[in-house]
């Protein structure tokens, strides 16, 4: 049997810092995890990125690489983005790529990765019309969004609890929407 290589990817909300349980989560499922971060997020776990990076065995990324150097990942067999800020979703939506975590994702739309992305988001930024349209974006484009019944579900600004973050539920998902049998995979 291959490795199964997933990108986990990350947003600076307050569940990354949940971050390595979820590796070792994902790890137990059979996953090979490389870690990816917006770079607010790699600020916010700066004292842990080398613990990081021991646990995943790649180096955490948070910055595209130079032109001309190899890419010190393996490909990608799937896509995790989670927790996914109302900042992430809609620059991923409107292809507004000029952070790495964002750039990769927008590219895999059109390699066919198989994708999934959770909101972190409270109840007041999903009433600013461009969340939703970009969710359905997302959706046409063949993102798996773990948003609503059985997935995230905001709650008021400053009522979250981080530890009640479904993350379970996102790597279920990335669990359904992988196809071993996929002519890429």
């Amino acid at each position: 049997m291959s490795t199964r290589t997933l990108y986990l990817f990350s947003s600076a909300a307050q569940p990354v810092f949940d971050i390595a349980r979820v590796i070792e989560e994902a790890q137990a499922d059979g996953w090979d995890v490389c870690l990816g971060l917006t770079p607010s997020a790699a600020r916010w776990l700066a004292h842990s990125l080398d613990g990081l990076a021991a646990l995943t065995g790649h180096p955490v990324r948070w910055e595209y690489e130079f032109p001309g150097q190899p890419d010190v990942w393996p490909e990608a067999d799937a896509v995790l983005l989670a927790p996914a800020t109302f900042n992430t979703i809609n620059a991923w939506a409107l292809g507004l790529t000029d952070k790495f975590v964002v750039g990769v994702v927008a590219e895999g739309i059109g390699k066919g990765i198989p994708m999934v992305t959770m909101p972190c988001v409270n109840a007041a930024h999903v009433q600013h019309p461009q969340f939703e349209r970009s969710v359905e974006t997302l959706r046409g484009a063949g993102v798996t969004v773990v948003y609503g019944e059985g997935g995230f579900v905001p709650d008021r600004p400053g009522e979250g609890d981080p530890s009640a973050y479904p993350w379970r539920s996102a790597l279920d998902a990335v669990h359904a929407t992988y196809d071993p049998a996929r002519p890429d995979a």
